[in-house]
């Protein structure tokens, strides 16, 4: 570790596919309406990935993107970092497929699952690298195709989930102003079967049987995972303002996982803070899990939300259970 170094973030970059979802769409053939949907989510649109757009391809536009942002070039990069539960193919992996697309032949690559937390969990890890001085630029990625893993007869998550791609490049710093203030990451491997796809891994390899029976398909304990979010996200919130020494209104930014407006309003709720200083871009996204919070901080960064020298903190929370909190000075 070198204490005069400090992680930072220096570029961000989104992609989407080009189809949008309307909740009218699914009022034509699911027992659901625009009002169900959104009383109970706040989401009114999402993405869909269509012929030749996969998870890697919306990362590669993304990736593009955070680079032109960061003013490097690819071959600048040292580590790529992709979180995703949906790569293009188990193997190789999804970062090695975008490493070669992108030309960052100086760069290591690797995938991280961390569902919906997955960003926060490789923007953890290139924080550690980086203040370590082994490195000086990061790719980390969030990308999903969910729409290739839910099934579209299925209330409860085919109206939930969006596709979508986000990158941001971590740096390094001299500057004691800005960096990383806090960063929290954890699990709750109990509750693993809240969120799962059963089927497709070594343990039950697909077949005709799984197929039939739809266990290739997202399955989803909704009433479980909503407790479990506003509990844990609270929680969450309240640890990182004590262990930070901040209070709530030194706070200028908060980027929470988009997966629920109300999981999102309950958490404003208790910590007594106007909505403006949320993010919220669920309701034309849908939840794009890993490339929820780098979606919205790119959002937020690029229409003038974030600023230099604002504290903003990202918290997710997803499949595994997993969760991850960071708090960051730009």
């Amino acid at each position: 570790m070198n204490p005069s170094l400090r992680a930072i973030i220096t570029g961000t970059g989104m992609a989407v596919p080009k189809e949008v979802l309307g909740n009218d769409h699914f009022e034509s053939y699911l027992d659901t309406s625009d009002e169900w949907i959104t009383t109970r989510s706040g989401i009114k649109h999402r993405h869909r990935a269509g012929e030749g757009e996969t998870t890697v391809s919306l990362a590669l536009e993304a990736s593009q993107k955070a680079i032109e942002d960061a003013g490097i070039n690819a071959e600048d990069l040292d580590l790529i970092l992709f979180a995703t539960v949906t790569p293009d193919t188990f193997v190789p992996s999804a970062a090695c497929w975008l490493q070669g697309e992108l030309g960052a032949k100086n760069a290591g690559a690797m995938d991280l699952n961390a569902a919906c937390a997955g960003l926060i969990y490789g923007m953890t890890q290139a924080a550690m690298y980086l203040n370590s001085g082994m490195y000086k630029h990061i790719l980390i990625v969030g990308a999903e195709t969910l729409s290739r893993i839910t099934d579209p007869q299925d209330r409860a998550t085919v109206v939930l989930f969006g596709d979508g791609a986000s990158a941001v490049i971590m740096s390094h710093t001299d500057d004691p102003e800005r960096g990383v203030l806090y960063q929290n990451l954890g699990a709750d491997g109990t509750c693993a079967d809240y969120i799962w796809l059963p089927a497709g891994g070594s343990r039950l390899p697909n077949t005709q049987a799984t197929l039939a029976e739809k266990l290739d398909k997202l399955r989803m304990k909704g009433r479980e995972v909503y407790k479990f979010a506003v509990v844990k996200f609270n929680r969450l919130v309240q640890k990182a303002l004590k262990e930070t020494g901040l209070k709530a209104d030194q706070i200028d930014l908060i980027i929470p996982h988009q997966s629920n407006l109300r999981i999102i309003e309950s958490v404003q709720e208790k910590m007594k803070l106007p909505m403006d200083k949320f993010v919220v871009n669920i309701d034309r996204y849908g939840n794009t899990s890993a490339a929820s919070v780098g979606m919205a901080l790119d959002e937020a960064r690029r229409d003038g939300r974030v600023q230099p020298g604002n504290v903003v903190m990202m918290i997710a929370f997803g499949a595994g259970l997993t969760w991850a909190v960071m708090v960051v000075r730009i």
